[in-house]
């Protein structure tokens, strides 16, 4: 019984307890399989349900928006910084992204002091709608005009043919001719 034992235990020429193989003995602080594979009905100790954050999405997300003294700190510190990494540190600790730095530096290089400040968002509003309004108005007086001129060159043509062929001209709304 034993020879069969020893065969059962060795198979494919190698021993189940791993002898044969490099660093294959388990450590005892090791986690299990179980808690690994995230098998049902048990749970690991280093991740309790509480802890999780919660999935939703916040109502009333709002894009972030700098102020024009706000922004001019934060390139007056990037410029300060000399040790190697410290703009990284500043940019982790303020929440920005090295893009912003960028830009903001583009505009305040560029002399746009009114560009480092926040901008609205979305489509722009017509400043200029009474002016808008006062050309429609005038094209469509010029276009009414023109409309006039063609009404009265063709009725003086009407009048002119009629007093050739000898017709009375009708009186017209005054009662005139």
């Amino acid at each position: 019984m034993e020879v069969s034992v020893s065969t059962n235990q060795k198979q494919n020429g190698l021993d189940p307890a791993g002898a044969d193989w490099p660093g294959a003995e388990r450590r005892s602080a090791e986690r299990s399989e179980a808690e690994r594979s995230g098998v049902p009905g048990q749970f690991a100790a280093s991740s309790p349900a509480s802890s999780r954050p919660s999935p939703e999405v916040v109502a009333d997300a709002r894009r972030r928006t700098f102020s024009l003294d706000y922004k001019l700190r934060i390139l007056k510190e990037a410029e300060a910084v000399k040790a190697v990494g410290g703009i990284g540190a500043l940019l982790r600790r303020e929440g920005l992204y090295s893009s912003h730095l960028t830009t903001w530096r583009h505009e305040r290089d560029a002399g746009m002091r009114h560009g480092l400040a926040p901008k609205s968002r979305g489509p722009k509003r017509k400043s200029g709608s009474h002016q808008d309004e006062l050309q429609q108005l005038r094209r469509e007086v010029l276009r009414l005009n023109e409309a006039l001129q063609r009404a009265e060159t063709i009725i003086d043509v009407q009048k002119k043919l009629g007093s050739l062929l000898g017709w009375a001209p009708l009186p017209g709304p005054d009662g005139k001719t």
